[in-house]
């Protein structure tokens, strides 16, 4: 690639190649320059220098289509505080008018405003992706809180699998509408399923009272041809299987220091893409820009296989305290190396 091309956004085609085995030209970044907490009140007009660094994917965003701030519901309820502390279902008594309550997508305004984004991008011929935060796991913690959900795994099976069908209806229906207005190539969603040793759950308890719901999930977007993409922190290996039979196409972000880099991708690459992340914890806080660059080549030398099945991002938000020299040097390697390793340059 010439050195002005490096710099410019990828093509949908290219970005796709890069998911699906296609050899792309050179990785993708995809949610690379994701500020996080604080950064920009540090930084301000000085991350305007990173204009010129391309994301090669145009994201569009909704609100969970499980949100009880807009259901209208009976009783009332606590949206302050972290979701980990809320409890909006106290009572599965209540679980029938919650599910009854939920919104209806037709209806859903945000669409006037991402069918003209969607438009732009697709003159633009762009990847397009849409997505909201939070899915099987965290939308439920969100719901019942995280003690109770993690109670309810053995003592309430029964409604659990309620909720969760509820839930995947919602989704499905959102995506079909996602897919008729939008024309999306690839859906984005959440759900933190990791600590730092291992899954929140039993892979057991995954298998039986989320994986299935997954899968409902992937049918419905290979049926719309989108590509599904999962944020997940902690260490995810030993759900992976389940996640890849489900339909997961992109898995972000292999969190350093809870998976094994190169023992994941000798055991899944090929099998799903990786939207491998940096550090944002210790490598690029605590780095100099020598290491900082050296971390990028280890995740391409790692993740990036000979048809591609690899984009690169930040492996969540870039806090305040990260040195921008730093962010440059993420950054700018990702393109350069990346490019070269694809043999563009």
């Amino acid at each position: 690639m010439e050195h002005a091309d490096l710099f410019s956004p990828l093509s949908r085609d290219d970005v796709k190649a890069a998911v699906e085995g296609g050899n792309p030209p050179r990785i993708p970044l995809v949610r690379a320059k994701w500020w996080g907490e604080g950064l920009e009140e540090q930084y301000g007009t000085e991350l305007a220098r990173f204009d010129l660094i391309p994301e090669d994917v145009v994201q569009l965003w909704i609100a969970n289509p499980v949100d009880p701030a807009r259901m209208n519901l009976s009783w009332e309820w606590s949206a302050e505080g972290a979701h980990d502390a809320r409890v909006v279902i106290d009572d599965w008594e209540k679980l029938d008018e919650f599910v009854e309550k939920l919104p209806d997508p037709a209806v859903d305004p945000v669409w006037d405003k991402l069918e003209q984004q969607a438009s732009a991008a697709h003159a633009g011929e762009r990847y397009l992706m849409w997505g909201f935060w939070n899915l099987f796991f965290e939308r439920p913690w969100s719901i019942r809180g995280m003690q109770n959900l993690m109670v309810d795994y053995y003592t309430e099976v029964e409604n659990i699998h309620r909720l969760h069908d509820a839930m995947a209806n919602q989704y499905i229906r959102y995506a079909e509408e996602a897919a008729r207005r939008l024309q999306p190539d690839g859906f984005w969603t959440s759900d933190d399923l990791g600590h730092q040793t291992g899954p929140m759950m039993s892979p057991e308890i995954f298998h039986e009272l989320i994986y299935p719901y997954y899968c409902r999930v992937g049918e419905a977007l290979r049926g719309a041809h989108m590509h599904f993409w999962l944020h997940s922190c902690g260490d995810n290996t030993l759900l992976l299987p389940d996640l890849i039979d489900a339909g997961v196409d992109v898995f972000h972000p292999v969190q350093k220091h809870t998976m094994d880099e190169c023992a994941v991708a000798e055991r899944f690459g090929g099998k799903i893409t990786f939207l491998a992340g940096i550090d944002v914890q210790h490598v690029l806080q605590e780095a100099d820009c020598d290491g900082v660059r050296e971390e990028v080549r280890f995740l391409i030398d790692t993740f990036d296989r000979p048809d591609g099945r690899m984009c690169i991002a930040a492996g969540n938000g870039i806090v305040s305290g990260t040195p921008i020299e730093n962010i440059e040097a993420f950054l700018d390697e990702a393109i350069r190396y990346g490019a070269k390793h694809r043999g563009g340059s």
